[in-house]
């Protein structure tokens, strides 16, 4: 997509025609359910890949949103996370992302802060007519959510992708992927690899869907993949609609589902 960081404000469309109508999207970002069992990170709601696209300089993105996973025998979520986007500096984007975890098991349910995440998204490659823009967005991960309760890893995690996009009128596709540094006794250094397709059916509507594959985050567990589909769906210029639901297709089935509201400023 070509940079329109320095026009000053731009509608929905002529920034997100490209993107799922997203301005700015951003998103692990985001969020992640690290917060609950620390299972790795959702990227870009409501993807878990995610784009190379920061928010405009200057400009704002505010999220409420919910993230589910239901398994056999357990539910996880977070009831909300709070995200924030800020478009510092050409190319930069400042990110948080502040959850409430929600956890029930056999054991019991549990409700309470999770882990915070902090990130920085920098694209140091525009798109032109031949050539995709890339950039990175390194994560960190603060263990302030209560470990014993499933609420946080107890750790602090940290995950650095690079992403690519590039568009062709209403199609657009991004993917990429990254490392995972993921410590604990019984956890393990892992890697997450995304695809994602979207189209503009019109003005308002935005589809798409995704493939993932993630390699093994504890020491006895299995390699995950996975698909998501969803969308955006654009109210006006400054607020949105944004979903997605998918299953995991190895290891415990478990389906997945995302819900937010964004407002761009």
């Amino acid at each position: 997509m070509i940079s329109e960081a320095e026009t000053g404000t731009q509608s929905i469309g002529s920034r997100k025609t490209q993107r799922m109508r997203r301005t700015g999207k951003r998103g692990i970002r985001s969020f992640t359910f690290v917060l609950l069992t620390g299972a790795i990170a959702w990227a870009g709601p409501p993807f878990k890949t995610d784009d190379p696209q920061p928010v405009d300089i200057r400009h704002w993105e505010f999220y409420i949103a919910s993230e589910q996973s239901f398994e056999t025998h357990a539910t996880e979520a977070t009831c909300p996370h709070f995200e924030i986007n800020y478009g510092a500096f050409k190319n930069t984007q400042l990110h948080i992302v502040a959850p409430l975890g929600y956890v029930r098991t056999e054991n019991g349910t549990r409700y309470g802060p999770g882990d915070v995440e902090i990130g920085v998204k920098y694209r140091f490659v525009e798109e032109t007519a031949t050539v995709p823009q890339c950039g990175v967005f390194p994560l960190v991960e603060v263990p302030t959510g209560d470990e014993s309760r499933q609420l946080g890893a107890g750790t602090v995690r940290m995950y650095i992708p690079l992403w690519l996009q590039k568009s062709w009128g209403k199609l657009t596709t991004y993917a990429g992927g990254g490392f995972w540094y993921n410590p604990g006794s019984e956890m393990q250094n892992c890697g997450f690899t995304g695809w994602e397709v979207q189209y503009d059916i019109s003005d308002i509507v935005t589809l798409g869907g995704e493939l993932y594959y993630q390699t093994a985050d504890t020491r006895d567990g299995i390699a995950g993949r996975g698909f998501n589909v969803g969308g955006y769906l654009n109210v006006d210029e400054n607020n949105h609609i944004l979903f997605s639901f998918g299953r995991m297709l190895s290891g415990e089935a478990s389906t997945t589902g995302y819900i937010g509201y964004q407002l761009t400023i």
